[in-house]
């Protein structure tokens, strides 16, 4: 197993949609970053999402 070091890693900017622009969480003020990290994420279903366009488009 191949195990990396601090020095060999670099940092991963996480960024968001935020009032219809993108900006890094990294820049938020405590209350958002708290608003952000408790939200929850989801994964869209392929299958669900086929189905919307069949019947939306």
């Amino acid at each position: 197993m191949h195990t990396t070091t601090s020095t060999t890693r670099t940092k991963c900017e996480v960024w968001t949609r935020v009032m219809g622009y993108h900006r890094p969480v990294s820049q938020f003020n405590i209350g958002k970053k708290s608003e952000h990290y408790s939200r929850k994420h989801f994964e869209e279903c392929v299958a669900a999402n086929q189905e919307f366009i069949k019947k939306y488009s």
